[in-house]
């Protein structure tokens, strides 16, 4: 027989795995948006070009601020994908 102090941490957990899921805001960059930023014309040639690290890991990818502007742009634009072609109109480039 369960208790009610085990279906609460149960609903309890399962709650904050689906909140966790549907709000993380974390991205995670594949070589598909630097082919997306080349065809633009845009000089991507490594990950440093929106990542801190030379070779981001899949648990530790630091965006710089180019790459802090891509995530901004995704919720911006409401898209489910960022897309490298955005590069172009990043502001910064325009100094």
């Amino acid at each position: 027989m369960k208790t009610f102090g085990s279906r609460f941490g149960l609903l309890a957990v399962l709650l904050f795995w689906c909140g966790w899921i549907a709000f993380s805001g974390t991205s995670s960059a594949t070589l598909d948006y630097q082919k997306q930023a080349k065809a633009a014309g845009v000089d991507a040639k490594n990950c440093q070009y929106c990542h801190v690290a030379a070779l981001p890991k899949k648990d530790s990818h630091e965006p710089n601020e180019r790459g802090k502007w891509l995530i901004a742009e995704k919720e911006k634009r409401h898209a489910t994908a960022i897309d490298g072609a955005w590069l172009k109109d990043y502001p910064g480039d325009k100094k």
